[in-house]
């Protein structure tokens, strides 16, 4: 009989108890952080676009000055580049998937650091964002008022972004 088990044999037979040896396994315990990743509620916006169109404080965007322009959205991160790939915006952001249009919260860390509220409506390849500038009122349908950016994205490609 092995050393452990002859003490705890007789550490039973002092206490008048009993003894009873298996060789079931002990129970096992869950796995450290092996949970499956939860999809992220930007997995549907997830990847490259090409503005369309977009309208500031109620007056449309000149085509030219956006013609060329693309955003890539992650899922955390928005970045909009212009026709020679300078940045023109980027923000971090959440998605509130659970209302209808979608609420979001973005954080922009360029040009400057401000934060905003919004909306977004995802329609197949398409995406429309609209948003209130800091101070603003927060908008409430896709029509833009003073100090709101409203934009209409095309999808580009199918494949989700690389982390």
């Amino acid at each position: 009989m092995p050393t452990l088990v002859k003490a705890a044999f007789s550490l039973v037979m002092m206490s008048g108890g009993f003894l009873v040896i298996t060789d079931a396994k002990p129970p096992s315990r869950p796995a450290d952080d092996k949970k499956p990743a939860e999809k992220s509620a930007a997995a549907p916006l997830e990847g490259g676009y090409t503005i369309v169109s977009g309208e500031k404080d109620g007056k449309a965007i000149p085509e030219a000055e956006l013609k060329g322009s693309v955003v890539r959205i992650t899922a955390d991160k928005i970045v909009g580049t212009d026709k020679d790939k300078k940045e023109f915006f980027a923000a971090t952001y959440t998605l509130d998937t659970k209302k209808e249009p979608w609420v979001i919260r973005m954080k922009s860390t360029a040009p400057k650091e401000a934060e905003a509220v919004g909306l977004v409506k995802k329609d197949g390849d398409a995406v429309m964002l609209i948003y209130s500038l800091p101070g603003a009122e927060a908008p409430k349908e896709f029509k833009t008022k003073a100090r709101q950016h409203l934009f209409v994205l095309k999808r580009t490609n199918t494949e989700k972004p690389s982390p």
